[in-house]
């Protein structure tokens, strides 16, 4: 496994919309053969999963109160807060995708450093969480184009756990389904149960020393490394103009349909947003922190022109394999959860 250094003329990028777009760039276009890592702080900011709504997930008046960015990553996962105490971490696999959706194949490496330093709970928890004495602390997600794809997530060393409160507004069923009451309770930094010198450290400092554990070295420069060079930036901020710096790609579309309906599952939260005319679907938008490396519009176009009852919406959604473009989850499960409107 080498490093991919992002800093730009050996300074660090913080512009969350830049590093967000990262990982999109390495595994469509510059395609390094092999397992690279990358490893960055945001400045503050929300991430949003690519599938999620953001007017469902943020309190915009606090968000633009604080300048805080909003941001839509290319994967899937929810809704989270980044500031320049988080890290985020991403594995770049370019020609063997054995490992795809094996979150703790690329946990391990992350857990063993944490270890390492005094960490000694630290463990992984559920589908794609990292915790320790049971609140997590890193939330893990991956995306896949071909045999290559990206995966990792955050790490929470030193992150201002009152502004992330404030800003985020998870669904209550999502909260519920974890048996807890609100987010501060489930969620905490890493940083107090590390050992000196470590829990001392600046996040850059630490940044430092997790590396050099992850990779099993006594300094950076015994790490094989490729740097962003200016043709790799270049084409990473037009890609920005084109998309991931647009309001289109980040805010999305609130489609503003007549009914709203959201529930938890086993693969995430699934969310409908639709409207009828006649006791049928005329439009529908899928929201959630699903992951998938399918196609959910599929579903979508399945479901608009379907009668509004049980049967016709289990038939309309046995047309799709919901298992490729949204998760394991049964078209009678879906359905119920769109006739709970009623």
């Amino acid at each position: 496994m080498f490093f991919i250094d992002t800093s730009r003329n050996n300074k660090p990028v913080y512009n969350a919309i830049v590093n967000q777009s990262l990982d999109n760039y390495l595994v469509n276009d510059l395609r390094l053969p092999g397992h690279g890592l990358i490893l960055y702080i945001n400045n503050p900011s929300v991430i949003i999963g690519v599938n999620q709504n953001a007017y469902a997930e943020v309190n915009f008046p606090y968000l633009k109160k604080n300048k805080i960015q909003l941001v839509r990553r290319t994967s899937g996962g929810g809704a989270v807060y980044h500031d320049y105490g988080n890290f985020i971490f991403e594995n770049i696999v370019i020609g063997d995708d054995e490992h795809f959706g094996d979150y703790a194949y690329f946990a391990k490496p992350i857990i063993d450093a944490l270890h390492d330093m005094g960490a000694t709970g630290v463990e992984m928890r559920g589908r794609n969480d990292i915790v320790v004495d049971g609140k997590k602390f890193s939330g893990m997600t991956m995306f896949k184009v071909g045999d290559s794809y990206a995966a990792g997530g955050t790490l929470m060393f030193d992150l201002d756990m009152e502004t992330a409160s404030k800003v985020l507004t998870p669904e209550q069923d999502k909260l519920e389904s974890k048996g807890v009451k609100s987010v501060n309770k489930r969620i905490t930094n890493i940083k107090p149960y590390l050992d000196e010198p470590f829990k001392s450290m600046s996040a850059n400092d630490f940044k430092v020393e997790l590396l050099k554990r992850i990779y099993h070295v006594d300094k950076l420069s015994d790490i094989e490394t490729y740097t962003l060079n200016d043709k790799d930036w270049d084409i990473i901020y037009s890609r920005l103009e084109d998309k991931y710096d647009t309001d289109a790609w980040n805010y999305g579309k609130n489609p503003g349909f007549t009914n709203y309906v959201s529930k938890h599952f086993d693969i995430g939260t699934v969310a409908f947003n639709f409207s009828l005319k006649d006791n049928k679907i005329s439009d529908v938008k899928i929201y959630g922190d699903f992951i998938t490396g399918g196609d959910i519009s599929l579903i979508e176009k399945a479901l608009v022109g379907a009668e509004f009852d049980k049967d016709n919406l289990v038939k309309a959604l046995s047309s799709v394999d919901l298992a490729a473009n949204l998760g394991k989850i049964e078209p009678e499960t879906l359905a119920d959860l769109l006739l709970s409107k009623k």
